[in-house]
Formats: structure tokens, sequence, C-alpha cells
């Protein structure tokens, strides 16, 4: 049985689960926004900061395992409210936090509270939005963890210079459960499940699809690369970037901040743009292959060619330029996959998946602050040389994903062989004559 889709009603929940992210990505970049003056305060080394900022990942991939499949089961609203109490409520032992110890242990409990919040959150809207206009919506909820971004880079260094850097993890704490209060109030459950018509008839959609096959398949198994090497320079640019900017490039600590919020703020059009502009050829009849996988895999092939072009000697605004454009292209795999992902997947099976997928993503959150870590600490000449070599191996990374998702990309067949149909439309259009 088909629901009417409510346009106000579910923009006002993409509008909350924006908000949901915005507290989500500000958790996560905190702790690379005041890593100065933490290390200083601590006593600790660039590599042990390394293993702080990736312990948070640590159970980060089993908790969103874990949620996903538990979103399949009970409503996403209430795993969504579970999960931003229990975040906020991890602050305070970050903001008391007197060492490594204490402080790995809190990032752990973190990540477990916020590992399954992306697929859940994405979940939740498809319950809102029919296929065919989940990627804007999507990319909204993106956005709205680039919004974090943007307002972190403001906010956090004026916050550490005149209150110190544990107080940044108070406030964040309370405005965590302002969210759980906002979503309250106003969340809700969606009742829209649909495959696109074009691509599988109705009666013809299984209920269900044994994950053997899921798993093995070209699509999904695309998707989950193009998302690790796209979350590898997020952890990338999260953990490193405001470190970069002050002992790489010369920057003190408020316009690094500044500096930060310039390069999401230059990022986030891209991002929305691209995200349109993949629902407008969709629309104009392209397909799912073409709107969406191959022009992801694009994207994140030309961030990482823009990130190798770091290692060329150009003057400090080319190369924040160039991150900034990077950062703004590698986003829209966050929209795309996971509507493509919701192409693919029995709506019954759909929190498990987008689970999966973000899940071993995250593994690239451990080793990412690790090895770029490392190389800032051996690197000889330049400051800024170890950073940069962390953003040309991020660079090969996302080049040879992008080959590899334009090779594999392709959700309409996909959907067509896990429905048991034959993979050549009009030669079923024929039969069906």
């Amino acid at each position: 049985m088909s629901v009417r889709y409510q346009t106000a009603r579910a923009w006002g929940i993409a509008i909350l689960l924006a908000l949901f992210m915005l507290v989500n990505f500000v958790d996560k970049v905190v702790i690379g926004l005041v890593a100065v003056p933490l290390m200083k305060e601590l006593g600790l080394t660039p590599t042990q900061f390394g293993v702080v900022a990736g312990s948070f990942f640590w159970l980060f991939a089993i908790s969103g395992i874990t949620g996903g499949f538990i979103a399949n089961r009970i409503k996403a609203g209430t795993l969504l409210l579970v999960m931003a109490v229990l975040w906020s409520a991890t602050q305070l032992p970050v903001a008391l936090s007197t060492s490594m110890t204490v402080l790995i242990a809190a990032r752990v409990l973190l990540g477990v509270s916020e590992g399954p919040a992306w697929p859940v959150a994405i979940h939740a809207c498809f319950k809102w939005f029919p296929d065919n206009r989940r990627s804007l919506p999507v990319s909204v909820i993106a956005q709205g963890a680039t919004v974090g971004l943007l307002l972190a880079g403001f906010s956090i260094p004026v916050i550490t210079a005149h209150w110190g850097w544990r107080a940044n993890f108070v406030a964040l704490g309370i405005v965590g459960m302002v969210w759980a209060a906002l979503w309250l109030i106003f969340g809700a459950e969606g009742s829209i499940d649909s495959h696109p018509v074009k691509n599988v008839p109705d009666n013809a959609a299984p209920a269900r699809v044994p994950y053997r096959k899921l798993l093995a398949d070209p699509t999904v198994l695309g998707n989950f690369l193009l998302h690790f090497v796209a979350y590898w320079s997020l952890a990338l640019v999260l953990t490193w970037l405001p470190s970069y900017l002050q002992k790489g490039l010369g920057y003190d600590a408020i316009t690094s901040g500044r500096i930060f919020a310039l390069v999401v703020l230059i990022g986030t059009p891209i991002s929305v743009g691209l995200s349109w502009g993949s629902q407008r050829l969709l629309a104009s009849g392209a397909s799912s292959r073409m709107a969406r996988g191959v022009f992801a895999s694009v994207g994140l092939a030309v961030a990482g060619a823009l990130f190798f072009l770091l290692l060329l000697d150009l003057g400090n605004m080319q190369k924040i330029l160039l991150i900034a454009v990077a950062f703004g292209l590698t986003p829209v795999v966050y929209s795309l996959g996971p509507a493509m992902l919701g192409e693919v997947t029995p709506a019954a099976q759909r929190g498990g998946i987008l689970a999966i997928d973000n899940s071993i993503a995250s593994f690239a959150g451990v080793v990412a602050p690790i090895v770029t870590g490392r190389l800032v600490e051996v690197a000889t000449g330049s400051g800024a040389a170890g950073y940069e070599q962390g953003f040309a191996i991020c660079g090969f990374m996302l080049i040879a994903g992008g080959v590899i998702g334009v090779l594999c990309l392709n959700p309409m067949k996909s959907t067509r062989r896990l429905a048991g149909l034959p993979l050549d439309h009009s030669r079923a259009s024929t039969r069906s004559a």
C-alpha cells in the first residue's frame, strides 16, 4: 500500500535530522580543534594524540552495526533519542580527563553512543521520502554535519581562548540534551518505503534477500569502498587540518579556526550542488548508474587529484583552497551512497546494510589519524611535509576508489539481479509483452 508523501512534514523531520548530525559532528571535530592545547597540557606526542583521536572509532563499527540491525526492528526515532542522550552524557568525562587513559575511555564511550547515528538518521529519513526524492534531503542532513563543522571552527577556538579547552565538552553536553528535547516534542516516524518502479515492479520486489547475496553484490561492495575512502578524507581533515594550519602553515589558533570554518563554508555549496545535480539528472531520465554511481565516483577521483596537488610548491591560500574544494567533493558519497543502497536493499533490511556500510567506513577513522600522526612525527624538512604526505596518501585512495566505483556501481542492474529478474530491462519488457 502506498503512503502519501507529506512534503512539509518530511522536510521538518529532515531539518531535525540535520541538527542531529550537526551536534554529532561537532562532537567528532572538537578533539582536533583543541589538539594543540590538549597535547601541551597532557604531554602527548603526535602519535599518542592520533591514538586518542582514533579511539573514538574502536567500538564505533560494532555499535553501528548493532544499532542498524536494531533499527530494522524498532522505531528509528526511539534510537535517535537514546543516542542523543547517551552521547551528551559522555561529554563530562572528557571535560574532567587528566590523563590519556581517561581521555581514551571517554572517547571510546562517545564512539559507542554515536556509532549508529548516520545510518539510523538516513533510515529514518527514507521513511519520509520516496526513492526519487531522497538524494537532496540526505544531502541536507549531511550538510547539518558540515554546518556543525563551520560553527565549530568559529566557536571552539574562542571558547578555548576564554575558558579553556575543557569548556567545549561541557557546552556540547548541554547542546545534545537540547536536541533530545526538541526531538521528543517534534520528532515522528515515517511510513514510506518503496523500490523505484522503473527498476523493480512492486509485486516483484522481494521482502528480504539473503545477506550473503546482498554483501556480495558489486553495487553494495562498491558503495562500501567509496564510503571508506571518503571517510578517510573526513577523518584526516577533522583530526589534523587544525593542527596543519597552525604547525604546518603557521597560523595562530583563532585564525586557524576561522580558516577551518572557511574550508567548510567553501565546501558546503559544492556538496549540496552535487546532490541537487544528481537528483536533477534522475528527474531528466538518466539512469541511477550515471546519476548516482558514476557521478559520485568521479567526484571522489577529482578530490583525490586535488589532495595530490598539495605536494607542489604552492602558497598557503592555494593549499587551503585545494583542501576546501576537495572537502566539498567527497561528501557526495554520503548522500548518493545511501540512496544507491536504498535502491538495492529491501526496506526490512535497509537499516542493517546502512549500518554495515557506515561501520566499515569508520575503520578509516581509526587508521587515518594514526597514519598521518606518524608521518608528521617522522617527517623531515618543513613543518607541513608530514601533513601533506598524509593528504597525498588520501588522494591516492580517493582516485583508486573512484575508478573502481565507475566500474562496479550499477544500482538498477543490482536491484533486478537481487529480485531474480532478467538483467536486460528491454528483454524483460519483451517477455512480459
